[in-house]
């Protein structure tokens, strides 16, 4: 398979891209397509996923030759840490492989994932596809994104409408009871999906899919709990998956929170579901400022723009799209919204805060 032919950062050229496209009468997102298109950005590039998917597995399998040495003690913990990051490196290589962007060849992506989302994560593959990709279609619509409908939390003040009892608390306190909430998020994945398996009406479409998905997840719970219950005692086996996926659902929680939270909702405008590709994907996402670190922690997530705009483009080449989307976007006079880790994170609690008022003001009187 071919490797793309990539421009550094500062040859990456905005100017191609900067007319507005509704002055020519044409797709406002066509010319930006054409432009990443023939920067080879679209290209994939499975030998530097290859590499960061062996330096992965390699960590596993030290994290799990490290529980082996230290034997049933409960120094053993702290190997629950970076346990909980790489298996975020995990979500975020089947969260690439759902979308295309490892490999364009359908099989090969379909194994990836199947491999990373059930067999090492305990989470189904077609669940978790049927939800991203109608997120990905309706970003931010309150009747059309799975992502923003009610449940624990909610994203509009007129779904806090009769929330009573525990889920009025957590309404009402659900911007300081974000994070802790998020040390759930493992857990939920794994329920989500074998309830989803186990639906007449779940995404599975044939037999077949549901024994594979079904197969690859009891090996998954049955593999996790023999290895802790081999190199740890009861109670230590079960306090380091406590851990292990309480920081997993935070990493997640951190990686996933400042994406849309608190950006444009199609649904309040009149105008919204007519939106183009372009508009109802960059209005409502954030994008978050860093390095290579940044990259790293969040899973190239922090190019939430472009990620949205091209959906199949490998990780690396999201920073190297930037600029030509950014000027693309400001010569349109479609606002690009990019903020610090920290604002991004002050931005989402602070829309969820404001959410959780009326509940607030109801409560005070």
């Amino acid at each position: 398979m071919s490797q793309a032919t990539v421009l550094p950062p500062a040859a990456v050229p905005a100017a191609p891209v900067a007319e507005p496209a509704r002055v020519r009468g044409g797709s406002e997102f066509t010319p930006l397509l054409r432009a990443v298109r023939e920067q080879g950005l679209l290209e994939h590039r499975p030998w530097w996923y290859a590499r960061g998917i062996a330096v992965n597995l390699l960590g596993i399998a030290a994290v799990v030759a490290g529980l082996a040495l230290i034997g049933p003690s409960w120094w053993a913990l702290l190997l629950a840490v970076p346990l909980a990051l790489l298996s975020a490196r995990v979500a975020f290589v089947g969260h690439d492989a759902g979308h295309a962007q490892i490999t364009a060849n359908r099989k090969a992506s379909r194994i990836v994932q199947l491999v990373h989302a059930n067999l090492l994560l305990g989470m189904s593959r077609e669940w978790w596809n049927d939800k991203h990709n109608r997120h990905h279609a309706h970003p931010n619509h309150l009747d059309k994104d799975p992502d923003v409908a009610a449940d624990i939390l909610v994203f509009a003040e007129h779904q806090t409408a009769g929330r009573s009892g525990l889920r009025g608390f957590l309404t009402r306190h659900q911007a300081w009871l974000f994070f802790p909430l998020t040390t759930l998020e493992g857990f939920a994945l794994k329920v989500y999906g074998v309830q989803a398996l186990l639906a007449k009406d779940g995404p599975c479409r044939t037999r077949r899919e549901r024994l594979v998905e079904g197969g690859l997840l009891l090996a998954h719970f049955a593999g996790y709990a023999a290895l802790l219950l081999t190199l740890l005692t009861p109670a230590q086996a079960l306090v380091f998956a406590l851990l292990h996926q309480m920081l997993f659902g935070v990493h997640l929680g951190m990686a996933f929170a400042p994406n849309h939270k608190g950006m444009e909702r199609p649904d309040e405008h009149a105008d919204g579901d007519s939106w183009g590709h372009l508009r109802r994907q960059v209005l409502t996402s954030r994008n978050i400022r860093g390095g290579a670190l940044t990259d790293w922690f969040l899973g190239g997530l922090n190019y939430q723009v472009e990620h949205h705009l091209f959906p199949s483009m490998p990780r690396p080449h999201l920073r190297l799209a930037q600029p030509a989307v950014r000027a693309h976007c400001a010569a349109l006079g479609v606002p690009y919204t990019e903020t610090g880790f920290v604002d991004s994170y002050r931005q989402a609690l602070g829309h969820l805060h404001e959410v959780g008022a009326p509940l607030r003001s109801e409560w005070a009187e």
